[in-house]
């Protein structure tokens, strides 16, 4: 038995399935996720450029604060009757004043044990006091938890309004220590971190979300005009030759560029319809200037006296009209005069079965689902006929079965035959190629068999699917023939 190509679905996986297939869907996705990129690239500018100007601002009243705090200190000494010598005892007097935590003295260094310093912001605020004349010995800067800083939390005791100032502006807290050249004393800041700023992500948020809406809608119109004159070009594309009356020409539609495929495509579309008519009158023609005097050779050889000779001419004139009967039912393929009908798939391979049975083939129908499908009739026929007798013809007999999937409708024959070298199984189903190296007619066959069967698959938008089965246990080897039909 003869074999062909055994096609399969290409693999999708996962990801292939979620991502969109149609110029649509692609081309909206790619500019969706350009744009949601572009924006989080911008989102990271704005934050970073955000952050920069709350670590300026920060700075800078720090800055600030070292710097005006000595005189703001010796004017409220002054206003409390103290003397600038008394300053380092300054703290009991300005605990009480939450404004005044945001500088004091202190005798020793704020900063804890395994505290992490803000190596960053410790060089920035030496560069402004530099330039301020104020020359550090040491200085120090760390950020903590405002309601973990014994000054912050004796200064809530006395002035209960300044939790709610300080949950409003932010529960952190930057720690400025500074000790100047020649002093012993500590200046320290107490500065509250202010949260970042949510006005510029919700702002960012909109903005994006106004930006993708904009360019969506423009996108899917401008698309849409683009995508659906190419959508019913594709379907168009694929009914060309189709049975029934011709269709009227495809109106342009589109862009210019659309409008000239359409174009281009009608007259394509005539042209191959001119083709397929000619070659239909050729094909009558052929039939019957062919067929006419080969009826007059058959009445001819009656008159041969020798019966074997005879006998041989008059094979010899069926081989040429079988032949000739296949070509023509293979150049008809597609061409149909009617549209395909419903039909009981399982009840067909039921009355071909039973041709082969009439005539005692060894041929068996398999139980199976009654299944039914879109199908030419007399086509189907023809190619199940033709699978079954390669089958008994190089495997001695053959198993029909008829076998229904969601999408598809199988008719199998299976044989218990040689098989097909792998090496030619995918050049069975050419014409003229037959599985037999011999020209005998009763051997060989016409090599037209697998392709008209293929043929007949291919017109309903299925395939022939042929595979060397291999042998398992009692069962021997041979060769599965399979039409799949698509529902």
């Amino acid at each position: 038995m003869s074999g062909g190509e055994a096609g399969g679905a290409p693999a999708t996986g996962r990801n292939a399935r979620q991502w969109p297939r149609s110029l649509l869907g692609q081309t909206m996705l790619a500019l969706a996720l350009a744009l949601l990129g572009a924006q989080a690239i911008y989102a990271t500018l704005l934050y970073r450029a955000a952050d920069e100007r709350r670590e300026a601002t920060l700075i800078n009243a720090a800055a600030f604060e070292l710097i005006s705090g000595p005189f703001r200190l010796r004017a409220e000494a002054g206003r409390q009757g103290m003397g600038p010598g008394r300053h380092h005892n300054a703290r009991r007097v300005v605990r009480p004043m939450p404004r005044q935590l945001r500088y004091q003295l202190a005798a020793a260094s704020p900063l804890r044990a395994g505290e992490r310093r803000m190596g960053k912001y410790e060089a920035l605020l030496g560069e402004v006091l530099s330039r301020q004349s104020v020359t550090a010995a040491t200085l120090a800067i760390t950020e903590r938890s405002a309601l973990s800083d014994p000054e912050v939390r004796a200064a809530l005791a006395n002035a209960p309004h300044l939790r709610e100032r300080l949950e409003r502006n932010g529960s952190r807290m930057l720690l400025v220590a500074l000790q100047r050249q020649g002093s012993t004393a500590w200046e320290v800041v107490r500065l509250p971190v202010p949260r970042m700023e949510r006005g510029v992500i919700a702002g960012l948020l909109v903005q994006t979300a106004i930006l993708f809406a904009m360019l969506m809608a423009i996108l899917y119109g401008v698309l849409r005009r683009l995508t659906g004159p190419l959508a019913i070009l594709t379907r168009r594309t694929a009914q060309i030759a189709r049975p029934g009356t011709p269709a009227p020409p495809l109106a342009p539609q589109g862009p210019d560029d659309v409008r000239q495929l359409i174009a281009a495509h009608n007259a394509m579309e005539a042209r191959i319809g001119a083709m397929l008519d000619e070659k239909d009158v050729m094909l009558g023609a052929i039939g019957h200037d062919l067929k006419t005097p080969l009826a007059a050779l058959r009445v001819r050889i009656e008159s041969v006296e020798d019966e074997a000779q005879r006998a041989r001419m008059a094979a010899t004139i069926e081989d040429i009209v079988r032949t000739l009967d296949e070509i023509l039912e293979l150049a008809r393929i597609g061409r149909a005069s009617k549209p395909p009908e419903r039909a009981a798939i399982t009840a067909l391979a039921a009355a071909v079965v039973e041709e082969f049975e009439d005539m005692g083939e060894p041929v068996t129908l398999a139980e199976g689902p009654r299944v039914s499908a879109d199908i030419h009739v007399t086509w189907l026929k023809r190619a199940l006929r033709n699978l079954i007798s390669n089958a008994v013809r190089y495997g001695g007999g053959a198993v029909v079965s008829v076998i229904e999937e969601p999408r598809q409708v199988i008719l199998r024959v299976e044989d218990e035959g040689p098989g097909i070298p792998e090496d030619r199984i995918g050049s069975m189903t050419e014409p003229f190629v037959r599985g037999e190296g011999s020209r005998s007619r009763s051997t060989g066959g016409t090599g037209l068999g697998l392709t008209l069967a293929r043929a007949v698959a291919e017109e309903r938008g299925g395939s022939l699917v042929l595979a060397n089965r291999p042998a398992s246990g009692k069962r021997p080897g041979g060769l599965t023939a399979e039409i799949r039909i698509p529902r």
